[in-house]
């Protein structure tokens, strides 16, 4: 395991006037590199060969336009943890920006053992998003309080409609998720799941069967300064995923229709903004406090900088609640959250990950706290 005192070696021996900072090539690399950008620091992109031209291209700098810097193309993601490829971040004083693309495409062990590059956040924290992991994401909001809907761990106890939560045969880091409401719908429509191969029996083992929060799906998107020690809402959103947003759009009829051919799928492929009634912001602040203190007290140092809560609203006997069904251990996946008013209310402008995170980092080169923000 890297220790912290390797990395404080590292940070000590940067040139804190030139620091750039690096993230992988997709998820949030634009939103960082514009963040960068207009902080004055340098960026740079690790690009997989033949998904790079959106960095080494078409985003590009270029004279007045532009926002990437440097491109740095590898064969896989996964070689990013490669001897020459480390020796070149350092070269350039990096302070890389961890995503769910970094974590999905490197294996853990490698990041946490091998990538001698200062990692802005908590290094061990985002594995703990997987749900087959001890004391994970359920762990952590359990202990600080936050509601979560209830999980069968038997399913032949299911008794309400729910959600399985099971990774992909052939992309694990996806999830074939299926809805059922009785044991009876569980075992047909895994079976059929089952036999198309599109997920496999020890996947369905470490399934999660989970109660579906019946609501108004937000993701609500912080930001926390170790600095400062304060928590900031950077912004609201929801997901569109495909192909079940297509499904949704049909009349009733055609949609069952179309589920003799098809069965629903919930891939994300991008987010919608959106806002929230000013009533629900105390408690939307409360348990993301809670969520920060909890992560402090069961792995230290515990969250830093970005994190999302994921749910629903719901409404029992009239009373407006959140349910938290999905954590982000690290910077989300939409940069829409700039499209919400809730960091202009506090910043005087709307701003995004990429440019907090930048300023985060900004603070701490000014303060001599990089080690703060880094491990």
């Amino acid at each position: 395991m890297i220790t912290q005192k390797q990395i404080s070696k590292i940070l000590e021996n940067y040139d804190k006037k030139n620091i750039t900072i690096g993230t992988l090539g997709g998820h949030s690399a634009l939103d960082v590199c514009r963040g960068a950008h207009k902080h004055g620091f340098k960026n740079v992109v690790v690009c997989q060969k033949g998904r790079e031209q959106t960095y080494s291209k078409y985003y590009k700098k270029r004279g007045e336009i532009g926002i990437v810097d440097d491109v740095i193309v590898v064969d896989k993601f996964k070689d990013i943890v490669k001897k020459d490829v480390q020796e070149e971040l350092r070269r350039k004083n990096t302070i890389f920006i961890q995503s769910r693309y970094f974590w999905v495409y490197c294996d853990y062990k490698d990041v946490e053992n091998k990538f001698l590059v200062p990692i802005y956040g908590t290094r061990d924290l985002v594995k703990l998003e997987e749900r087959d992991v001890p004391k994970n994401q359920y762990y952590i909001l359990q202990k600080a309080g936050i509601r979560i809907p209830k999980i069968f761990k038997n399913a032949k106890k299911i008794d309400r409609p729910v959600i399985v939560k099971v990774a992909e045969a052939k992309r694990g880091y996806e999830r074939a998720f299926f809805f059922a409401d009785s044991y009876k719908t569980y075992k047909k429509k895994s079976e059929s799941l089952l036999k198309k191969k599109t997920i496999t029996k020890e996947g369905l083992k470490k399934a999660v069967i989970e109660e579906y929060a019946i609501g108004a799906h937000v993701n609500f998107n912080y930001f926390y300064s170790p600095i400062n020690d304060e928590l900031e809402l950077m912004g609201t959103d929801t997901r569109r995923q495909t192909n079940l947003d297509g499904l949704i759009r049909m009349p009733a009829g055609d949609q069952l229709a179309a589920l003799k051919f098809i069965k629903p799928k919930l891939i994300e492929t991008g987010h919608i903004a959106v806002t929230v009634k000013e009533s629900l912001l105390e408690k939307i602040f409360d348990i993301g406090e809670r969520f920060v203190a909890a992560t402090k007290k069961l792995h230290k140092p515990g969250v830093i900088g970005a994190f999302a809560l994921q749910g629903a609203v719901v409404a029992d006997e009239g009373k407006e609640d959140i349910v938290i069904f999905d954590v982000s251990m690290r910077i989300p996946g939409s940069p829409g959250t700039v499209f919400t008013p809730y960091s202009g209310y506090l910043h005087h402008k709307s701003i995004s990950y990429g440019e907090r995170i930048a300023m985060e980092i900004r603070k701490a080169v000014k303060d001599n706290k990089l080690e703060l923000i880094c491990t």
